[in-house]
């Protein structure tokens, strides 16, 4: 009897050493947080693709914030990357090498083109990574500059909305009447400025190869090109369109000001969406979901004189999966199907309405969403490319004489040569690379 226990024993573990042959080993490594909301759908989507993929032996590791960084490093600097990984579109610590070395695969070369064609254009331009190629999907996108727009205010005031900088500087005299403000752009913390319109000025004016030429060497800030934008910026509070007032008020004093019809808009980021829904503890949003729908829009900042990047607006990829360059055969065809799981309308529905974030994917919506969520969606469908947060492209000593003269220039207590010549002295004091 012991003999034919232990011959059992022996067939069914060469059972199971079949089965496991037979099944392509994936190894992930995937970044989440286990305290926060929604961490359970989380986990309840890869339960699934497991239960759906059962020839594939999914190997997670799930790590978070710095323990996730440390060990990303780790495989990168070691050459043994997972075929999987979470990963940044530029170099920050976790996907320095990931990126700088172009460790992972050009998924444009991987991935069917329908399959892309359902995401946003900005989301696949190859610029917007270190890598200069599509080496992780972005799975969301952080716009800086959305001009929220009170168009039920407009129109009850008999205006249009503009498209053009003349058009939105002939409505100053008109709304001035009726003691409503042009463009809230509240400025006391100083990045709102930089981040939220400046950034966009430049990119429109400028364009990335200009600060990729700054930061090379190649060009300077005090070139006439970068004071010019400078002098633009400062030209918004000239011709009225954003009050002085607008310097010293605080970030959190806006949202309120423009749901109560006291500006026809406001330029903020795209997270700022939030502000105005329902808050679930008390069942109150500072915009209605009904004024949601008829009043509000989210549109891109108007057409402004001599601009060459036409309907860009500043931005920042997000995170999303990459696959490692050196897969093949059976393990790239599984890490594809992993990747068009996770980027398929089902799982980035479900990181919709759980809150995690606006996906890149273009088909992707719920009727659970108020309205302005709704409307945020459709506003990434309208900017064709986008270009660089500039305290995302900058060093913190460089963009931070830039956000104090963002302050300066409307007070006139700097000029924007002045501001722009202390942004050159910052970026000549840097290390050189």
């Amino acid at each position: 009897m012991k003999r034919l226990a232990l011959v059992l024993a022996l067939v069914a573990f060469a059972a199971m050493s079949l089965v496991a042959a037979d099944k392509t080993v994936l190894k992930f490594l995937y970044y989440a947080d286990s305290s926060q909301a929604g961490y359970a759908d989380d986990m309840a989507t890869w339960a699934k693709f497991k239960a759906a993929n059962t020839d594939i032996d999914l190997q997670m590791e799930i790590l978070f914030d710095r323990p996730y960084a440390q060990k990303l490093t780790a495989y990168a600097a070691a050459g043994t990357v997972p075929d999987v990984v979470y990963m940044w579109p530029t170099t920050n610590e976790a996907s320095s090498l990931l990126q700088s070395k172009k460790m992972m695969k050009d998924l444009k070369t991987v991935l069917p083109a329908d399959f892309l064609a359902n995401f946003t254009s900005a989301s696949l331009d190859p610029s917007a990574q270190t890598s200069k190629q599509l080496s992780e999907l972005p799975q969301s996108f952080t716009f800086t500059t959305v001009m929220y727009a009170n168009v039920g205010l407009l129109k009850s005031l008999g205006l249009s909305v503009p498209k053009t900088y003349a058009e939105l500087k002939a409505l100053v005299p008109k709304l001035r009447v009726k003691n409503v403000q042009t463009v809230l752009l509240p400025n006391a913390d100083k990045w709102p400025a930089q981040s939220c319109l400046f950034s966009t000025i430049s990119g429109r004016l400028l364009g990335d190869a200009f600060i990729d030429n700054v930061l090379a060497g190649k060009a300077k800030f005090t070139d006439k090109a970068f004071v010019d934008a400078l002098a633009f910026y400062g030209q918004l509070y000239t011709d009225g369109i954003i009050n002085i007032s607008n310097v010293q008020m605080g970030y959190g004093d806006g949202p309120g000001l423009f749901a109560a019809n006291k500006a026809a808009f406001i330029i903020d980021g795209d997270w700022r969406v939030g502000a105005y829904l329902t808050d679930k503890s008390n069942g109150k949003a500072l915009i209605d979901p009904a004024k949601q729908a008829s009043d509000f829009e989210l549109l891109n900042f108007v057409a402004i004189p001599g601009e060459k990047n036409v309907n860009t607006a500043s931005a920042i990829a997000g995170t999303g999966l990459g696959i490692n360059k050196d897969l093949s055969g059976a393990k790239l065809d599984a890490a594809k199907r992993l990747l068009m799981y996770y980027y398929g309308k089902e799982v980035q529905t479900v990181k919709l309405e759980t809150g995690a974030f606006i996906p890149t994917r273009t088909d992707v919506t719920s009727s659970k969403l108020e309205p302005l969520s709704q409307k945020q969606i459709k506003y990434y469908s309208t900017v064709p490319k986008t270009t660089y947060v500039l305290d995302g492209a900058l060093d913190p000593t460089v963009f931070g004489p830039l956000n104090d003269g963002l302050q300066g220039i409307p007070l006139g207590a700097q000029t924007p040569a002045e501001v722009a010549a202390l942004m050159q002295k910052a970026q000549d004091a840097l290390p050189k690379k």
